[in-house]
């Protein structure tokens, strides 16, 4: 049994078919929406016109799946999960029904769900969060219908910025207020600065250090305003770019073991801890951060999709663990790339590590090569053995997907030394004979040696 119809759920349904034909294996998957298997990570860019049809962001409809033996039921949303009887309570939303359904084993791949404080005039119409296809249309509805062109978007995390450049390409005039210091708060401040600098030089108006107080709502309990302890900024649309939390509280009333950050925590196959039936995966779990050994939430859909094959090989009969991850995003806001893996100094100090940080300024191609762009690329590197800890870089095209050279030799556990000699592609439509990644590694030496 699956309760969640989208990676996770979906890729652990597939997996375990794949393994054990029907006769051999039931598979039952309650999804409370309109739509399976979707990528949310590409609403962005279909609410900004990159992707033109919501279709294809779907990768596998209900239909396809029922093709392959699995009982979908979609608009049911299970509401208690019964441990000790094995069985949960289904509530048929179009119905609306209750009904028990038993089960062997159970997926629990439940999501996440948009932060949204309870602020005066938060549920006002025009104000929306952006996590699910019904929630891609309706932001698309609201466009569509508001003659007003301001936009105002809370938070500047990577739902934040990506949103910015949405309404960007819809023609808004976009202001972003963030409460921290500088947008992007996965990378060091340093580095968020340059993601400040890149957006007002596109027109998006930068609000940082500033908490919103309410949403101002005018005729009809529209939104008019975003409202701070110290300004107003004028509204015709709201989009929540907060951020999510694991979506457990099902999990928390069945009694299922949660961690420091609300996800349910699981073993190396996936099962959640102390529980040989039960297993979970996606935005609702926590995971192993593999540098610094503590466990985090992390919210992406290539997780999911990992955690979903896991799980579905050892529910079918089959084994597979997942070890963990290193923290590796990209996103971008227009042409500017933003990437970021491994630890961040505060995640550094947090985890009682000394290191040493240093930062370049390259470029992404040849430098006399047509279109060669300013990137820049900060790395953390362990003070005492040279170990690589974390990068994160800032520039244009061709920028962000180097991250992965740093992504790999964490998983490794290279040092920056080590790094130095790595052979990378290079000609001078790509890189500069030293790629940037290995110019920082070299610098990461140097700084390493003088610390002795």
């Amino acid at each position: 049994m699956v309760i969640g119809g989208d990676a996770a759920g979906m890729s652990a349904a597939s997996q375990a078919r794949r393994l054990k034909g029907p006769d051999e294996l039931e598979i039952v998957a309650f999804e409370r929406g309109h739509f399976t298997s979707f990528s949310a990570c590409g609403i962005p860019y279909w609410v900004g016109g990159d992707v033109e049809e919501r279709d294809d962001l779907i990768a596998r409809t209900p239909e396809e799946h029922r093709e392959r033996a699995i009982d979908l039921r979609m608009r049911t949303e299970v509401v208690r999960i019964d441990v000790p009887g094995r069985r949960v309570l289904a509530r048929d939303l179009e119905a609306d029904e209750e009904y028990w359904t038993s089960y062997d084993k159970l997926v629990i791949a439940t999501g996440a769900r948009p932060v949204r404080p309870p602020l005066p005039g938060i549920d006002a119409p025009g104000v929306h969060g952006v996590q699910t296809l019904d929630d891609g249309q309706a932001l698309l509805d609201t466009l569509g219908r508001t003659e007003g062109r301001r936009a105002v978007v809370i938070g500047a995390g990577y739902i934040g910025v990506e949103m910015a450049e949405a309404l960007i390409n819809r023609g808004y005039e976009v202001t972003v207020v963030n409460r921290g210091r500088e947008p992007m708060s996965t990378l060091d401040a340093d580095m968020g600065r340059l993601v400040h600098e890149a957006m007002s030089g596109m027109g998006i108006e930068m609000v940082n250090d500033a908490e919103v107080t309410k949403i101002l709502t005018g005729d009809g309990g529209r939104v008019r305003a975003v409202a701070t302890e110290d300004a107003e900024y004028p509204a015709d649309v709201v989009v929540l770019g907060i951020g999510v939390r694991p979506e457990t509280g099902l999990a928390r009333e069945a009694g299922l073991p949660l961690g420091e950050h609300g996800g349910l925590l699981t073993d190396l196959a996936m099962r959640v801890r102390g529980h040989a039936d039960i297993w979970a995966g996606g935005d609702c779990v926590e995971v192993l951060d593999l540098v610094s050994g503590r466990e985090r939430h992390i919210a992406l859909g290539t997780h999911a999709n990992k955690h979903g094959q896991v799980i579905g090989s050892n529910a079918g009969g089959g084994y597979a663990t997942f070890p963990g991850v290193v923290g590796t995003a990209v996103s971008k806001v227009c042409d500017l790339e933003i990437a970021r893996t491994g630890l961040r100094e505060k995640d550094a100090r947090a985890a009682g590590l000394q290191y040493v940080t240093v930062t370049i300024e390259s470029t992404n191609r040849a430098g006399y090569y047509p279109g060669a762009a300013l990137m820049t690329v900060k790395m953390l590197a362990e003070r005492r053995t040279g170990k690589l800890l974390g990068v994160q870089i800032v520039g244009r095209e061709g920028s962000a997907k180097r991250v992965d050279i740093a992504a790999v030799a964490l998983t490794a556990g290279m040092t920056v030394d080590q790094m130095t000699a790595l052979d990378l592609g290079y000609a001078p439509p790509f890189s500069p004979v030293w790629d940037p990644v290995l110019v920082a590694a070299r610098k990461a030496v140097a700084a390493v040696r003088r610390q002795g």
